[in-house]
């Protein structure tokens, strides 16, 4: 039993010495030497950064081609695919009953030219002798009556001869722009009924137009850029195609639509962009970058030193080696970067590493410096 009691007694012992011993470490901990952390310390750079957006190529001019008369096609004049120019020849329907139609006007309105000068002639005889009362009545008011007729019938034979012409001049049909011509819908023989057969389509293709979708809220923004002159080095906007690859030329903005989309509250906007190589096609893919309203001159900090908590951002700032837990407004995203709206000045020191060994009030020790 004196051996239990003494094996108790020097168990009792340890104990003690140990709590005592946690106690005393413990109370180390929480009197607390200084926290090493690495500092970063917050300056101003000049950012550019660039909202994207889909877009889509588009042709800034682009015309269905159909026929104005009926008629069989008997010549194609291009190649498909092929760039026309203006009043080039494309298609030609059978001529032959337009250019009879064409002959014909012409006929009667030389037939009704002439039958106005007879008419003319009689008129100016009886007006004539009627001034002294040497013919009856009746027979000058024919030759007048006679005379209005036949001017009448020349207005109707000129008129005739114009829509003859026009449906003869219709006949042929010729690029009312120069542009990309596509594949041809008719081939030679074909026959096409007056404004319903699709022949052609024809696009302009130098300059070519960008489309993109942009939310109603940046309506002011893009009226301030569209206001702004730029030049044909200015890159507010820049175009990237679907391989990735960056378009050589910049894009300048020509249009923002005259309304918003109630439903899905967008506007969209056009660019306008050189196309010298004709590499943009008509419903292409690409990627709109559009220069951000707060590029600039900008304070930037590394955002794995942001703490997030409830939807809001803090960083820590050190003040005289004691934390400050600060409350921020961020900024544009730059990668391993984010711009600070709100809460910082040039100069402040904040916690880059170590942030989860400090809180507020905590006492740090500067263990390594980062490059700005």
């Amino acid at each position: 039993m004196r051996n239990y009691k003494y094996i108790w007694l020097v168990l009792a012992c340890f104990l003690s010495i140990s709590i005592q011993s946690c106690r005393k470490k413990g109370n180390q901990n929480m009197a607390g030497g200084p926290v090493p952390v690495v500092q970063y310390t917050v300056g101003s750079s000049k950012v550019s950064y660039y909202d994207a957006y889909p877009g889509t190529v588009t042709a800034l001019n682009e015309v269905e081609l159909h026929s104005q008369v009926s008629g069989f096609i008997t010549g194609i004049y291009f190649t498909e695919g092929s760039v026309v120019s203006k009043g080039t020849r494309l298609y030609e329907i059978d001529r032959r009953k337009y250019q009879a139609a064409l002959e014909q006007a012409k006929a009667n309105a030389d037939i009704a030219a002439s039958n106005l000068q007879k008419a003319q002639r009689d008129a100016d005889r009886y007006s004539a002798l009627n001034e002294q009362n040497a013919i009856a009545k009746q027979i000058y008011d024919d030759a007048t009556t006679n005379l209005q007729n036949a001017k009448t019938q020349l207005i109707a034979a000129k008129a005739a001869l114009l829509n003859a012409e026009t449906d003869y001049n219709y006949s042929v049909i010729n690029a009312p722009f120069t542009g990309t011509i596509g594949f041809s819908m008719v081939k030679p023989g074909t026959f096409v009924n007056a404004g319903q057969t699709l022949l052609n389509t024809i696009s302009s293709d130098d300059p070519i137009g960008i489309d993109f979708i942009v939310n109603e809220k940046l309506v002011p923004w893009f009226i301030e850029l569209q206001k702004s002159k730029t030049s044909s080095k200015d890159s507010t906007f820049r175009i990237t195609l679907v391989d990735n690859s960056d378009y050589p030329y910049p894009g300048q903005l020509r249009v923002i639509d005259r309304k918003v989309d109630p439903q899905s509250g967008t506007i969209r906007i056009r660019l306008e962009v050189p196309n010298h190589e004709r590499s943009l096609r008509a419903g292409m893919n690409c990627r709109v970058k559009v220069l951000g309203g707060n590029s600039g001159e900008q304070l930037i900090i590394p955002y794995k030193s942001v703490l997030e908590q409830m939807g809001e951002y803090f960083v820590y700032k050190i003040d005289s080696m004691k934390i400050k837990q600060v409350r921020i407004e961020l900024g544009s995203n730059l990668g391993e970067m984010i711009v600070v709206k709100k809460g910082l000045s040039p100069g402040d020191q904040i916690v880059l590493e170590g942030l989860q060994k400090v809180h507020q009030g905590s006492m740090v020790q500067i263990s390594a410096l980062s490059a700005k």
